[in-house]
């Protein structure tokens, strides 16, 4: 082979792998697209809101979701209205929505180590953060101060079938590492004053029960916003 030619092959390889990395490019941007479309789309899915449940009234016995629900959870001047599943661990509904299916979003969970009746003096919930406030995605914002203080109140349906019906009032909210063991461990025995002395916006807390709400403060870090209600009995 002549030199000419020789350059003439080289060249020719070197355009077909331009031509190939362009594609491959094209292909993971238009993923990308995609992938937002999707986590957007689905975490604006308003038709959750027609099964949730009245209070002392039966399910709709054609609701989809699933029977993992346990509660429907609502903060009054926030997007969060959602059910609340929980799974056998941890992981079931990190990417499982209330209907069963995959789903990027996930659902808003329950603590498998937590009693599914909220008796228990500290519950714990799960949620991922999403963009326009949407799932958990508002949380953050309670670590303003005077937001909080405008939005202090919540409903929680507890069963299918909203059997029992509780008025939250939040009063607390921090930034905490994910392997803290007190809030993520479940730590009954410690939860109120470690909340008291360790949030960055506090109020009176004035009831024993307690819910933690929690979400990924960024995607590239083990922090953790979580926000603090009290059941209202």
């Amino acid at each position: 082979m002549t030199a000419l030619k020789f350059w003439k092959a080289l060249n020719e390889i070197f355009y077909r792998l331009v031509i190939i990395v362009f594609g491959i490019v094209m292909l993971i941007g238009a993923w990308q697209v995609y992938d937002n479309y999707y986590i957007f789309s689905h975490a604006l899915d308003k038709d959750l809101l027609k099964y949730k449940p009245v209070h002392g009234q039966s399910a709709d016995e054609s609701s989809p979701i699933t029977d993992e629900m346990v509660a429907w959870l609502t903060i009054d001047g926030t997007n969060i209205d959602y059910p609340v599943m929980q799974g056998k661990d941890n992981s079931a509904f990190l990417n499982t929505d209330p209907f069963g299916n995959y789903s990027l979003t996930g659902s808003i969970f329950l603590d498998s180590r937590c009693s599914s009746d909220f008796s228990d003096e500290y519950s714990l919930i799960y949620g991922h953060h999403m963009d326009y406030g949407k799932m958990f995605g508002s949380l953050d914002d309670f670590l303003n101060e005077s937001y909080l203080k405008k939005h202090t109140t919540g409903t929680l349906l507890v069963g299918r079938n909203a059997e029992k019906q509780y008025k939250l009032r939040i009063f607390a909210a921090m930034r905490v590492n994910s392997r803290d063991k007190t809030v993520f461990d479940i730590n009954k025995d410690r939860i109120a004053q470690y909340i008291k002395d360790n949030a960055a916006v506090y109020t009176k807390q004035e009831n024993k029960r307690i819910i933690g709400l929690s979400t990924c403060a960024d995607a590239s870090s083990a922090s953790r916003i979580v926000v603090f209600c009290s059941i209202e009995d």
